[in-house]
């Protein structure tokens, strides 16, 4: 039996989601590899730009910051994060991810496990700035 080749998807091949604020990009999901526990994405935020607070009722969120840095807010409390440095949001915790520096914040982050339903996977608990921008696309 042959084994099935290893999926590789690329950022500038999937179509960006502004909904939320900056641009996030879900990479590697159910819909485009398979994945079943989880999904990886990618975020870019300009200066002065933030990814509006939500939170994941059923998955904890792995943030990486890979150029840049960011203030996560959680609950309420700051948290900075510089180039290298990397956050555990848990399930339940409200998140919100701004960009107070002069250069283009680039992030990663991880979400699991999946939720139950993709449409149960995220809360808004703030308006997002662009309600008519569809949101990332994770499937499953």
């Amino acid at each position: 039996m042959a084994e099935a080749a290893a999926a590789r998807v690329a950022v500038s091949s999937v179509v960006p989601s502004r909904r939320q604020g900056g641009s996030t990009r879900a990479l590697l999901t159910p819909a485009s590899v398979g994945a079943t526990s989880g999904f990886m994405g990618h975020m870019e935020l300009a200066p002065g730009e933030a990814v509006a607070e939500h939170y994941h009722p059923f998955s904890d969120k792995y943030l990486y910051v890979i150029e840049g840095s960011a203030v996560v807010r959680v609950n309420g409390e700051e948290v900075p994060l510089e180039r290298d440095e990397a956050l555990l949001i848990t399930r339940g915790q409200r998140n919100r991810i701004e960009n107070r520096g002069t250069v283009t914040t680039r992030a990663v982050f991880h979400i699991a496990p999946l939720a139950p339903r993709p449409e149960l996977g995220h809360v808004d608990t703030e308006p997002v700035p662009h309600p008519a921008s569809a949101p990332p696309h994770v499937g499953g």
